[in-house]
């Protein structure tokens, strides 16, 4: 099996040279059939005019030995009667169709009709008037045999005695010319081909001269590691420079991600390092004197690290594209459940205002995540309040979250979601936790198709509205 050339450019040229070559293979063969029609025309054209001269002369009572017909090897005449005796001829003329003897003629002439009557014959003194017929045959003129276009033409003379007159002419001089247009076409179509396929590899090299640029600059970039680097986009608008555009716009979302990703375990080894290093600390005291062991405070630094962990898991699969099945679920219901189950560990009773019960298609556990970590942020930035409501609004579920806290400067409305984000008055970890829960919230409202946001609350504090497509 016949291997295809690795190159775009190589394909590209063999395939316009192809094209080429097929297009003029065809438009040749046009013109050849179109040329050997006209001058097949033209030779029927010169027979009949001979004919009908001659059949003239004949119509005006000439008599047979005085014919003037016409000299040379182009174009012979005959003049044949209806019994098939040949009644002129031209002086050269020695044999039609090689058969030996002038007297044959080039095809059998008009016959009547089956009765032997003479009804179609021209009248006395006339030519026939219709088209003639013509005929392909072979002539020895002079010692030259070559081949002849006939004409047939009827004519009846004065004395009332019809026969038909044959004149050829020579169609060596349309082959010829069909000859020399075919040698010529071939002569010129490789010479015309190679111009092509020259002209197609160097168009073709420049045109994909930037992306071997792109190709080049993509693999130092690969080699070094540099990802703040970008391909050349050329000065033309073209698929090109969009494929350029394209992939600078693909480096730089990748450098972002390692810079996020980079900035996420930074932080992570960070907050983890804190737990770690208290209940080192703890553990170290105890085996030195077993009497100071706080097990109480060794429980809450074990489950804050076990909380860590788990929202540092959690984001993980979000970030890898972990997406349960959804299934349709009622947000109310799954709002009171979390009330529900939460209702005794809260500092804050939550005053909840559930409007309508929309359905959403969502993971029930990632849902009940987001409204409880609204909860515990609100709860933990409330001075004496924690309002929540469950509605609908033009086909959208929407969930609003609000405390009586100091609320969320507009400067930090995008900011407060960004991973272990804490604001000034929560830098605490023991109150303000790891900044992972908001982060968690609008990571899984997203991965819903929702949106997550954050105003000024009507009384004061803040305000956090989930909105999510309802079913």
């Amino acid at each position: 099996m016949a291997r295809r050339p690795a190159s775009v450019r190589a394909r590209t040229t063999l395939g316009a040279t192809a094209v080429v070559a097929v297009a003029l293979v065809a438009a040749g063969l046009a013109v050849v059939l179109l040329l050997r029609s006209n001058l097949g025309g033209q030779a029927d054209l010169k027979a009949e005019v001979a004919a009908r001269e001659v059949a003239s002369q004949l119509a005006a009572g000439t008599p047979f030995a005085a014919l003037d017909l016409p000299d040379g090897e182009d174009r012979p005449v005959q003049v044949v009667d209806e019994e098939g005796r040949v009644r002129a001829a031209s002086e050269d003329l020695l044999r039609i169709h090689g058969t030996g003897s002038p007297g044959v003629r080039p095809g059998r002439p008009p016959s009547g009709d089956d009765d032997g009557g003479d009804d179609d014959d021209p009248a006395r003194g006339e030519v026939s008037g219709g088209d003639p017929e013509f005929s392909t045959g072979r002539a020895t003129v002079d010692d030259r045999t070559a081949d002849y276009r006939f004409a047939a033409v009827e004519v009846t003379t004065p004395r009332d005695e019809t026969v038909t007159v044959y004149a050829g002419a020579d169609l060596a001089a349309a082959r010829d010319a069909v000859g020399t247009a075919v040698r010529a076409m071939l002569a010129g179509l490789p010479p015309l081909l190679a111009v092509v396929a020259g002209v197609t590899w160097l168009v073709t090299r420049r045109a994909l001269r930037p992306v071997e640029a792109v190709r080049a600059e993509l693999a130092e970039i690969t080699s070094s590691g540099d990802l703040a680097r970008r391909v050349p986009v050329p000065e033309a608008r073209d698929e090109i420079a969009g494929l350029a555009a394209t992939t600078n716009a693909t480096l730089a979302a990748l450098e972002e991600s390692v810079a996020r990703q980079r900035g996420f375990v930074a932080d992570a080894s960070h907050e983890l390092r804190s737990p770690i290093a208290s209940l080192r600390t703890q553990l170290e005291v105890a085996a030195a004197h077993p009497e100071l062991l706080d097990v109480g405070g060794l429980v809450e630094d074990v489950l804050r690290l076990q909380r860590l962990a788990a929202d540092l898991l959690l984001l993980a699969r979000i970030d890898a594209g972990d997406r349960p099945p959804a299934r349709p679920v009622t947000l109310g219901g799954l709002v009171r459940e979390e009330l529900e189950r939460r209702a005794a560990g809260d500092r804050i009773t939550v005053q909840a205002s559930i409007e309508a019960d929309p359905r959403v298609m969502g993971v029930p556990g990632r849902l009940s995540r987001v409204v409880g970590n609204l909860l515990d942020n609100a709860q933990r930035h409330a001075r004496s309040a924690v309002r929540l409501s469950v509605g609908e609004e033009a086909g959208t579920a929407v969930v609003r979250v609000a405390d009586d806290g100091p609320g969320v400067p507009p400067a930090d409305h995008e900011r407060i979601f960004e991973r272990f984000v804490r604001l000034d008055d929560a830098r605490s970890r023991d109150e303000g936790g790891a900044g992972l829960g908001l982060a968690i919230a609008r990571d899984l409202v997203l991965a819903h198709g929702g949106d997550l946001a954050v105003r000024e609350a009507p009384g004061g504090g803040a305000l956090f509205e989930v909105r999510l497509p309802a079913v």
